[in-house]
């Protein structure tokens, strides 16, 4: 579904979304960006996406979210579900002139964490939420 055709982007949703779902979602994208985290991180990161996709905040899950971060950076990942990103995502740059251009960018499907993410380059692979299992949506943002 796209909200691309109005000047601001209205998901029904407050605020910027929960960051550490963001991050797990992130994460979660490529195996090279989770350590491995034995059965309790599968465990927690089970229990987290099965809460989320029934229905229930991210925040009433902290205490999920606070295991899942010290098991991640005791095996190693420095950002543990921090916002901190090895990769960069790219830069948006602004038309010159008066105004903001609306841009095209890929959010969470379920309006649940503050993950954005570019579209991918024509033909490329759409990005999917780990969380939900679906494609990123597409929203119009101003920035």
């Amino acid at each position: 579904m796209s909200d691309i055709d109005g000047a601001d982007a209205d998901d029904g949703h407050d605020g910027p979304g929960h960051e550490r779902l963001a991050a797990l979602c992130h994460r979660l994208g490529a195996a090279s960006r989770v350590p491995e985290l034995g059965p309790e991180g599968h465990r927690l990161i089970d229990h987290i996406t099965a809460e989320v996709r029934g229905g229930r905040s991210p925040e009433e899950l902290e205490d999920s979210f606070d295991e899942l971060e010290d098991l991640m950076l005791a095996a190693g990942s420095s950002a543990g579900l921090g916002s901190y990103r090895t990769d960069t995502p790219p830069a948006y740059r602004r038309f010159s002139g008066p105004g903001h251009p609306l841009l095209h960018v890929l959010a969470c499907p379920g309006g649940c964490c503050a993950r954005v993410e570019a579209p991918a380059p024509e033909g490329g692979p759409a990005a999917r939420c780990r969380i939900f299992g679906e494609p990123l949506r597409e929203i119009g943002h101003r920035p």
